[in-house]
């Protein structure tokens, strides 16, 4: 993991970030434990208070649930749950600016789609 604490990204969402990226990768696998907050902390030298405002985030997405006295373990279901989630956002984000810009060009649908076939196909 890496952390910048001098970006524009706040510590605490690069630490959710990180552990996002971790999930979707499989390097946290599910029902899995993740290294605690001490842990983290003390690694990178990082406010405990900083980590566990990072996990807490994962925590209210569902991604991560705390288990007393044993730790933090990855959910039944986080990658998949980061997968929709991602696919929602690359739709909205992407594909919207994508059509608006071929429009923009008059670009044709059939153009268009064609152009990502192409795409595929490299």
């Amino acid at each position: 993991m890496k952390f910048d604490a001098s970006s524009i990204v706040p510590l605490y969402q690069q630490i959710a970030d990180q552990f996002t990226a971790g999930i979707l990768s499989g390097a946290f696998p599910e029902d899995t434990q993740i290294p605690s907050t001490t842990e983290v902390a003390r690694t990178y030298a990082i406010n405990p208070a900083t980590v566990l405002k990072g996990m807490n985030v994962l925590v209210e997405a569902g991604l991560i649930e705390k288990r007393r006295g044993i730790g933090m373990f990855v959910t039944a279901g986080a990658q998949e749950t980061l997968r929709k989630k991602r696919k929602h956002d690359f739709y909205a984000d992407r594909i919207t600016a994508l059509v608006a810009a071929a429009k923009a060009l008059d670009i044709s649908k059939a153009e268009l789609v064609a152009a990502i076939e192409e795409g595929y196909e490299q």
